[in-house]
């Protein structure tokens, strides 16, 4: 049945919006540091179900079936199984000690006038590997603090370029939950996405390492005191390989779950099978939010498209291009589209997965390839949210070192970077052939 485009039906997605970020303004108001995760996504975004079930029965969509169809779309299941398996992955990973091993093998290597540009590699492979970059933000901040103080390095300068590094391995990494949303959400291959967020990311990893190369004199750090085994390092390697080589990527998960178990259980004298099975459901755990919203707004997705809405704001954002149907007002709406959603929501997955479905709209009227598609949604995603003071990434980054959120922000040279490098790739002239090229 044909519905016609309608700017109400876009009503449940401001609900959630406005609660979303409302909440988490009246927080921060209030003296909470991380104000805008006091109300849950999953709870928030409730009220907007109710609304969108009401607005379809009335314009004569079936509501229920419309909600469940959208919440058990193939897409969202999958893309559900991989957050899963990429918790457990991330969760036995750092259970046996890999994420020390690979901050040991970093530090160690290097001289002290690489001391900035080396922890911003670090973070980034850390990140890469484990696909996080709160966790990476986590597990490496306050072993860069203790290296800026022994250093005689600035506090923000040091943390900002472990949240780059962060943010650049969040956004490549293949199991974030970013890059798995985006991918999912646009029908994109990993390793096709991977390519081309690794060629406009590379060069602003490269001016952030010469940049940061430039920045402080540090003193020599002492040696790191981790006793982590640098084999552990391995399995990390492994599931990158597999990535890169196309294996489909909930078998890669699954290899790299098995191959961390086996390297603890090997290596870590303290590891064994209890905590194994154990970090296995921590994972699971650790992942339930971004699982139960992403089936929930898979099922909101499905009531505003049904009734309208996405219909209405393709015209809206086509008649902003002045009905251009080219590549570059194509990426250029999806940019703008992600990054506004991020500052709204202040969560870079939480953003991907509410403008997914349209961005992939706008990709196909637009001619733009689902892996185009999915590196624009993700690179703007995470660009935004990587220098947001109200961010979770860095009020914990803040919080951790004592710093100014606003200060740090502003110290988050990659994804300055990371920003222009995409802008000047989105307005750079290509072939039509290459820019409709399939992903």
């Amino acid at each position: 049945m044909s519905v016609r485009p309608s700017a109400v039906a876009l009503t449940p997605l401001l609900v959630f919006l406005a609660l979303f970020f409302g909440a988490g303004l009246y927080y921060t108001a209030q003296g909470e540091p991380m104000g805008f995760y006091q109300l849950r996504a999953p709870v928030a975004i409730l009220p907007a179900l109710a609304l969108g079930l009401w607005l379809a029965r009335r314009r004569g969509v079936p509501p229920q079936a419309t909600l469940l169809s959208g919440m058990g779309e193939s897409n969202v299941m999958l893309m559900c199984l991989i957050f899963l398996l990429a918790g457990a992955f991330a969760m036995v990973s750092k259970g046996v000690g890999a994420v020390d091993a690979v901050v040991a093998l970093g530090l160690g290597a290097l001289p002290p006038a690489l001391i900035l540009p080396g922890l911003f590699l670090v973070a980034s492979f850390v990140s890469l590997s484990i696909g996080t970059s709160m966790g990476t933000v986590a597990a490496v901040v306050p072993i860069a603090l203790g290296v800026a103080d022994a250093a005689g390095l600035d506090r923000v300068l040091v943390t900002g370029a472990v949240l780059g590094g962060a943010m650049f391995g969040d956004n490549l990494s293949i199991i974030s939950d970013t890059t798995i949303a985006a991918t999912r959400s646009q029908g994109a291959e990993m390793r096709d996405k991977f390519r081309e967020n690794l060629r406009i990311a590379a060069p602003a990893a490269l001016v952030t390492v010469l940049l940061l190369a430039t920045m402080g004199e540090s003193s020599p750090v002492p040696p790191s005191e981790s006793t982590a085994s640098p084999w552990l390092v391995l399995p990390y390697l492994l599931v990158l390989v597999l990535a890169v080589a196309g294996i489909d990527v909930v078998l890669v998960l699954g290899i790299g779950i098995v191959a961390a178990g086996l390297a603890g259980l090997g290596l870590a004298p303290e590891y064994g099978p209890v905590d194994f099975v154990g970090d296995i459901y921590a994972g699971f755990e650790s992942m339930v939010e971004i699982t139960l919203l992403s089936i929930l707004i898979g099922g909101l997705a499905a009531l505003i498209k049904a009734t309208g809405g996405l219909d209405w704001l393709a015209g809206v954002i086509a008649r902003f291009a002045r009905g251009h149907t080219g590549r570059r007002s194509g990426e250029l709406s999806i940019a703008a589209l992600a990054a506004g959603t991020d500052a709204l929501t202040a969560n870079n997955t939480v953003a991907i997965l509410v403008s997914g479905s349209l961005a992939r709209d706008i990709a196909q009227r637009h001619g733009i390839s689902p892996r185009r598609a999915a590196s624009v949604l993700d690179i703007f995603a995470c660009v935004l949210q990587g220098v947001l003071p109200y961010g979770a990434q860095v009020l914990l980054a803040a919080s951790l070192g004592a710093l100014s959120p606003l200060a740090l922000a502003g110290s988050v040279h990659y994804c300055w970077l990371l920003a222009l490098s995409a802008l000047g790739f989105m307005l750079w002239p290509r072939r039509k052939a290459a820019a409709t090229q399939a992903g």
